[in-house]
């Protein structure tokens, strides 16, 4: 039995043996593979920008010539209607495709196939998503949003039913003319109030949008360029809001604030300018809004807001929706023993702060329980120094413990010669650097031990290699999981940080007034 099993096995084997090692023909080496049919597209993505624009991307087949993609609206995957969009021709070097100006708030899918001459078109491959509120909304126009009225501005022609705002509510029924003209005025408003308007179609959505009504004059003290405003700072009381119409008050000058006040500009597209710097005393409050601080021609170069009074308590000092210009040594300085309860810089364009003499953010000898750098933009500033600078005299202060927000903010060019953005050494702080755009800088966060490893989420570096591992041999924090894109600003020359890479606009990365 065994010897008829293998015997034939054993001539098999030499046979073949015999084959491939004496005959002379070598065997055809295998290299490719044809097939009829193409492949369907694989891995394919979708990411939803500027809320109602799908971005698609798969990976590309060298056997496609192109692809065909069908668009279905509330469908999720099954393909079985009409679909809304078709395209044809799409080539791998259009990749990422883009389907622009989808309706909001409805769930598409997409299917795509692989065609090529000669070959059998591939089966469909799909991908679903969901778009995001639609928006529609322009930007106002100067003198649009008043005390106690608004004019809403939205894409001509596209059809609403009504706007909403809150609080209220208050209704508008959209009229066939407001709809081509593509404005509507609304009154009956309250000051210094903020209002979000609601634009519909029926029940969808076409748009949200959040504002503020100006200074009701009638609530305020109203101060005019002619006015001795360094007398009426004298007489303040708690409590008191200036508001400030358009020109220049002083001439390089101290503007002293010495009790809990306010000082607004009537109109934020036309802001009147302090010339000068603001020193708070005596444990004062402070709201900034709408204002220009200009250090022009100050003799000492000083920042734009000191603490002058020691051993006190100050309260909030909130500076919003301001532009901070031309001062020689910084943007606030704390060099007293005293506490501050908060700082809150908001939706504020810094420029031309040089930090010569001192650090862009700088407290030396306080403390600070909340510091928050939030919707802002800074540039052409702290050239040579530290970006947030805050020393440790906790031991003076017992039982206090700090926080730092830096979140959605536009950084360009700070910091540079290998200085800090992050030289935070007073003990128990927390600091959350989040959403930001950080760009053209060879700064790196710290090289000081004491100074704790920041919350980071969502932001992006753009030549700023000290931000990231391997980036620098001083620096003992990094943030390896943010983004390197080029935000592509349309001209930081002229101040202009529009941003234009797709994907950080989907992401919101950045100072929102630059994301359009």
């Amino acid at each position: 039995m065994r010897r008829k099993i293998y015997t034939p096995l054993f001539a098999l084997c030499a046979m073949l043996l015999l084959n491939f090692s004496c005959t002379d023909e070598r065997a055809e080496e295998l290299t490719s593979v044809e097939f009829d049919r193409l492949f369907s597209p694989i891995k394919i993505e979708s990411f939803i920008i500027n809320r109602t624009d799908a971005r698609l991307s798969w990976i590309i087949n060298r056997d496609v010539e192109s692809y065909t993609l069908e668009v279905f609206a509330d469908d999720s995957l099954s393909f079985t209607g009409t679909p809304v969009r078709n395209y044809e021709g799409v080539t791998g070097d259009q990749l990422p495709f883009y389907i622009r100006d989808l309706d909001g708030e409805t769930q598409y899918s997409v299917r795509i196939k692989s065609v090529a001459t000669g070959k059998t078109e591939s089966k469909w491959s799909g991908v679903t998503f969901k778009t995001g509120t639609e928006n529609i909304f322009q930007p106002f126009l100067d003198g649009d949003v008043a005390a106690t009225s608004v004019t809403l501005r939205w894409i001509p022609g596209r059809t609403l039913t009504t706007i909403t705002l809150e609080p209220g509510p208050i209704t508008h029924t959209v009229t066939a003319a407001e709809i081509a003209a593509g404005n509507a005025t609304i009154e009956g408003l309250t000051g210094e109030t903020t209002y979000t308007a609601t634009l519909r179609n029926g029940a969808k959505i076409r748009g949200i949008m959040n504002f503020m009504t100006l200074v009701d004059i009638g609530n305020a003290i109203p101060v005019y360029p002619e006015d001795d405003f360094l007398s009426m700072l004298a007489a303040a009381n708690d409590g008191d809001a200036f508001a400030l119409f358009p020109g220049t008050y002083g001439s390089a000058n101290k503007f002293t604030v010495n009790k809990n006040i306010e000082i607004k500009g009537v109109y934020p597209f036309n802001k009147p300018v302090l010339n000068g710097y603001i020193s708070l005393e005596d444990g004062a409050a402070l709201l900034l809004k709408d204002v220009t601080l200009d250090g022009t021609g100050l003799a000492d170069g000083n920042q734009s807001v000191v603490f002058n009074t020691a051993s006190v308590n100050y309260g909030d000092l909130r500076i919003e929706g301001c532009e901070i210009r031309n001062y020689v040594k910084g943007l606030y300085y704390l060099n007293v023993a005293s506490i501050v309860e908060s700082i809150t810089i908001n939706n504020c364009l810094i420029y031309n702060i040089e930090c010569s003499g001192g650090d862009f953010m700088d407290s030396r000898a306080g403390a600070i329980k909340t510091i928050t750098l939030s919707n802002s933009t800074v540039y052409k500033s702290v050239l040579a120094r530290d970006f947030i600078r805050y020393d440790d005299k906790s031991s003076s202060f017992p039982g206090i413990t700090s926080k730092i927000f830096v979140n959605h903010n536009t950084l360009y060019g700070v910091a540079n010669g290998g200085k800090r953005l992050l030289y935070v050494r007073f003990k128990g702080t927390e600091t959350s650097f989040t959403n930001n755009i950080v760009a053209e800088t060879t700064a790196i966060f710290s090289n000081q031990s004491s100074t704790a490893v920041p919350f980071f989420e969502n932001n992006n570096y753009f030549n700023a290699p000290g931000l990231f591992t391997g980036g620098s041999t001083t620096s003992l924090i990094f943030d390896d999981a943010a983004s390197n894109e080029n935000p592509g600003f349309v001209n930081t020359d002229s101040g202009n940080f529009t941003v234009t890479n797709e994907l950080l606009k989907a992401k919101g990365t950045g100072d929102p007034r630059w994301i359009q």
